[in-house]
């Protein structure tokens, strides 16, 4: 199929945000490869920094406004979705559960789709944009995919009975680990069958190896400030290593645990050892991970069951040759391998943790084994453009929800949905 005249709609809650880079990195890699995408946000972006590589972007976006959502502007778009396809008012008795808004939003989409020649979607993460995208399926009657992540599957708000009607409405799902793959199928059972494992992958000419075994006694980890990355677990890491070894540790990123995180630093005196960095562009985070003696993602389940699926940072930092320390949890095993790819710990052990840290400080030969490994398995796995192939080949074959009776293509008649091209 020409990838050209086959145009896939990606569907994200919000666009751009600074934490989905990932997203960001598939659009790129299905572009440099000459096929047709466009993104459809939910919501207009809400952060205030952007990473670099946004610039690169050439797909048109599409919002679909929903905000001051009132009746008489619901029912009318509902009507013209009837009026252009005859089986609408059939299909709209699988919304049944749905919010108002992500019904609008799915009419509004169904239209879209049809009126800009967008063949299939896909949406990012299980929850509310896989809900617009399935909908928006029902109704104009093209196939959908998801790839579900982390928080999507494990948060204890997850509704079991939504993602089932999910996994069994989709010609395709995704997610990045085989962990996930084998919990879902575990809860699911034969409606997660066609579930299928494509890694993240990453850009290799932008993450080009260097030998780590001169770096200084430095340490970085990269995140959001939330309770399932583990900085608290880290710091305390620290605490206990300063007592043998001088060293520093960055912790970028921002988030909603940053004063705790900070109070933390200072009970513990170490103002001069560990530095809440806050956000930086991409280009300052790869330099500082490629100038580290290590890199540390000390990953926990959180109390709120959420957990990380598979950072993409940590491919980031093994690609760059900076060795990682992160924990046994979720697919995580499956990247870092105990003294082969990284070190593994327990997770919430910083004791352990801490051990890790000094063996990589202290071992600069066990650094650059490590490092030729990792990078060596992210060259085999990882590679963005193998990736999204394999993507964009599970599009092209999700044909079950094909219409034999296509919308008319009609301007868009709502101010609601606003594109940036």
């Amino acid at each position: 199929m020409n990838p050209t005249s086959f145009k896939v709609g990606y569907v994200v809650k919000r666009y751009p945000r600074f934490s989905e880079t990932f997203i960001v990195n598939e659009i790129l890699a299905h572009e440099a490869a000459g096929r047709s995408v466009e993104i459809i946000s939910l919501y207009p972006p809400n952060d205030t920094h952007f990473q670099d590589t946004l610039a690169r972007v050439r797909a048109p976006v599409t919002y679909l406004l929903a905000d001051g959502l009132k009746a008489t502007d619901f029912w009318k778009t509902l009507e013209r979705c009837g009026d252009l396809q005859p089986s609408f008012w059939n299909s709209l008795a699988d919304a049944r559960g749905s919010e108002a808004r992500e019904i609008y939003q799915a009419a509004l989409l169904a239209r879209h789709a049809m009126d800009r020649g967008i063949r299939h979607l896909h949406a990012h993460f299980a929850s509310t944009a896989t809900e617009v995208a399935r909908l928006a399926a029902r109704f104009s009657r093209i196939p959908f995919t998801f790839t579900a992540h982390a928080k999507d599957i494990f948060h204890e708000s997850v509704s079991p009975a939504d993602l089932r009607r999910k996994l069994r409405q989709a010609t395709g799902t995704v997610t990045v680990s085989d962990f996930n793959v084998r919990h879902l199928r575990s809860q699911f059972g034969s409606d997660a069958t066609h579930v299928r494992r494509i890694y993240n992958g990453i850009d290799l000419e932008r993450f080009r190896f260097s030998d780590p075994t001169d770096r200084p006694f430095h340490i970085v980890a990269v995140g959001r400030l939330v309770e399932k990355k583990g900085f608290d677990v880290l710091i305390e890491a620290c605490r206990l290593l300063t007592r043998q070894h001088s060293f520093t540790c960055d912790i970028i990123g921002h988030g909603e645990m940053e004063s705790k995180l900070a109070t933390q630093i200072t009970r513990a005196r170490l103002q001069r050892v560990v530095r809440l960095a806050g956000s930086l562009p991409q280009s300052q985070v790869i330099q500082s991970i490629a100038s580290a003696a290590a890199f540390a993602a000390p990953c926990v389940i959180g109390s709120d069951g959420n957990a990380d699926g598979l950072p993409t940072v940590l491919l980031e930092s093994m690609a760059l040759g900076t060795p990682c320390i992160s924990t046994d949890v979720t697919g995580i095993p499956e990247i870092v391998r105990h003294m082969e790819t990284g070190l593994l710990v327990p997770q919430k052990d910083p004791a352990t943790l801490a051990a890790a840290m000094e063996q990589l400080l202290t071992q600069p030969s066990l650094r650059t084994q490590l490092a030729i490994q990792a990078r060596q398995l992210i060259e085999n796995e990882f590679d963005i453009h193998r990736n999204t192939h394999a993507l964009w080949k599970l599009f092209e074959s999700a044909t079950r929800f094909e219409s034999t009776v296509p919308f008319k293509a009609v301007p868009h008649l709502t101010p609601l949905v606003v594109s940036v091209p």
